[in-house]
């Protein structure tokens, strides 16, 4: 399995003084350019936080207190299981 690391549109210091993502957030796979859902990383002018693991899931609920203020729908599909997805369509009434 992948180890995503967070790339984001901005930054904030933690409690600890280390950068932390802000803004809008995307999965990121360190070494390569662009984000699991595709937006090229220098372009859309994302900072990367090889540090910071993805760890959100699609039951998240980013409040006001938190940097990140958005996270990417198609990364968040992206890194679910296979299985958990499910199947996107189901065959009603097939043909004879």
């Amino acid at each position: 399995m992948a180890r995503y690391a967070v790339a984001a549109s901005g930054q904030a210091r933690g409690g600890d003084g280390a950068r932390q993502p802000a803004g809008d957030a995307h999965a990121w796979l360190p070494g390569t350019n662009q984000t699991l859902c595709g937006v090229p990383l220098a372009r859309a002018g994302l900072r990367r936080f090889p540090h910071v693991p993805w760890e959100y899931r699609s039951s998240d609920v980013l409040t006001d207190a938190d940097d990140v203020r958005h996270l990417c729908e198609r990364c968040l599909a992206g890194t679910r299981p296979r299985g958990a997805r499910g199947r996107g369509w189901v065959r009603v009434s097939p043909r004879p």
